[in-house]
């Protein structure tokens, strides 16, 4: 199973709050910028700390705007304490 750290939330946090809103090009800017920045980011985190409402469908904007997105799988842990499977999405470097 698998927390997502304080530090981690903190950064994924102060990335939402650089690209204030809800409009697409938005919120596949904060996706970006995390995956840019922390490497990874689950669909949890993305949904819970960077407010993305649908990660899947900002991956997809990504794609679309040529960027290389490898979704991987994890096991994570909610504070209910369920355990959900879920997407984990990182950038794959030196690609267009």
């Amino acid at each position: 199973l698998h927390t997502t750290p304080p530090e981690r939330i903190a950064a994924l946090q102060a990335i939402r709050d650089r690209h204030r809103g809800v409009g697409t090009t938005t919120e596949a800017a904060r996706l970006l910028e995390a995956l840019q920045a922390l490497a990874h980011v689950t669909t949890f985190e993305a949904s819970r700390y960077l407010d993305l409402y649908d990660p899947r469908a900002r991956k997809l904007n990504l794609v679309q705007q040529g960027h290389k997105v490898l979704t991987t799988w994890r096991t994570v842990q909610t504070e209910c304490g369920e355990r959900h499977r879920v997407g984990v999405y990182s950038l794959v470097r030196g690609q267009a």
